[in-house]
């Protein structure tokens, strides 16, 4: 077990996670910063049998924060994703995937979830992952043990367990339907073997559902290391829009929000990501900020936002728009914050191609200081 915290000439570092990979992609950020003068290690690998699949943890001093994630906005990982092309081969599925994972705020994503799916004709899926010690290896559960056994009781034993779990779920949220709690959508509901954001991503490119909704911790959040970490390499490998719903959001549907913040960086996937982002709340009276972080002494900015403003208002004529140029002076998330509070903004969509702007929100070291500590959903539409 390694120690979360060392000494290094005499002063102490505390370590923070920048990343949670597969081992092989671990291995390969671990080399890429290590070469940058960036000392880092793993956790969550087993000495006895290391070339374990499963979530692994790359840490680093939290003084090399900062230069770590531009690097780390430099390494595409998604070379795995498929193309557009491929995916337009795919029917999509009118379909509201949520993964679920049993923990007390599983009820508030699938509350969400369920409005959204009623909102736009959808069914519902419901998918849980799952690991089991079951194989002929070890598998890790953290970073101070693991599992190393073949023990075939166990695994029945595991996956007893999870079925319970689901059926619990399931029997839960049919008393809520029938009470009309939840609205009245179809729903089914499947169990997998293997590590959630794969089976979720695989799932996604199969089946294209028509959005993700994903819970996270909010405001309350204690163990900031791990959360986050499967939405994150969810967002980074399909194409599907995904909700992030923290468990202390005070809205768990559409037609409750006011304002929505959108953010934009005036590329031209932005418009269809702004299209896809109406076809979800156009029904309702929602008002949306229009968005762009600058220098506020830099005009051209305004300009093309006022531009890009025009240009939505003749798209949507019936939409309250408006636009808006936020200082980039201070810290991102502490923007952020700030404009959420004053503009009372209920959720704040963007696009992203790659791991730019939400590398730095869904990082799990920064989490802690902006998404993960807000109580504001997120949408993410990924572009090209």
């Amino acid at each position: 077990m390694e120690k979360n915290d060392k000494k290094t000439d005499n002063t102490e570092q505390k370590l923070v996670t920048v990343a949670i990979h597969s081992y092989e992609k671990a291995v390969i950020l671990k080399s890429i910063l290590e070469s940058e003068g960036i000392p880092a290690v793993m956790h969550g690998v087993s000495i006895i049998q290391p070339t374990v699949p499963g979530n692994v943890r790359v840490r680093i001093n939290e003084s090399d924060l900062p230069r770590a994630l531009s690097i780390i906005e430099q390494i595409d990982f998604t070379s795995t994703v498929d193309s557009l092309d491929d995916l337009d081969k795919v029917k999509s599925k009118n379909e509201v995937l949520i993964p679920v994972d049993f923990s007390n705020y599983t009820l508030k994503t699938c509350e969400f979830g369920f409005n959204l799916a009623f909102d736009t004709g959808c069914d519902v899926k419901l998918i849980h992952a799952f690991y089991t010690p079951y194989y002929p290896m070890a598998i890790p559960f953290g970073d101070s043990f693991a599992v190393q056994t073949t023990d075939k009781d166990l695994y029945k034993d595991i996956k007893l367990k999870m079925e319970s779990e689901m059926n619990a779920l399931v029997k839960d949220i049919k008393a809520r339907i029938a009470n009309k709690e939840f609205p009245d959508v179809a729903f089914t509901h499947v169990l997998m073997e293997g590590l959630p954001e794969e089976e979720i991503i695989s799932y996604s490119k199969k089946q294209r559902p028509r959005a993700i909704v994903m819970g996270t911790r909010g405001s309350n959040a204690k163990d900031l290391d791990l959360i986050g970490s499967v939405t994150a390499e969810v967002i980074d490998g399909c194409r599907t829009p995904i909700f992030a719903i923290p468990e202390n959001s005070k809205d768990q549907d559409i037609s409750q929000m006011r304002n929505i913040l959108f953010l934009t960086n005036f590329r031209e996937r932005e418009f269809k990501a702004f299209d896809t982002m109406m076809n979800f709340i156009k029904p309702y009276p929602i008002k949306v900020y229009l968005a762009h972080m600058a220098k506020k002494e830099d005009v051209w900015d305004e300009i093309k936002l006022s531009g890009t403003q025009k240009y939505l208002k003749e798209q949507y004529p019936n939409l309250d728009i408006e636009y808006k140029v936020i200082d980039r002076d201070n810290q991102l998330e502490v923007i952020l914050e700030e404009f959420v509070e004053e503009h009372k903004i209920d959720m704040i969509a963007m696009s992203s191609s790659r791991r730019g702007l939400f590398t730095r929100i869904f990082n799990p070291g920064i989490a802690r200081r902006m998404l993960f500590h807000s109580d504001t959903p997120l949408l993410v539409i990924k572009g090209l």
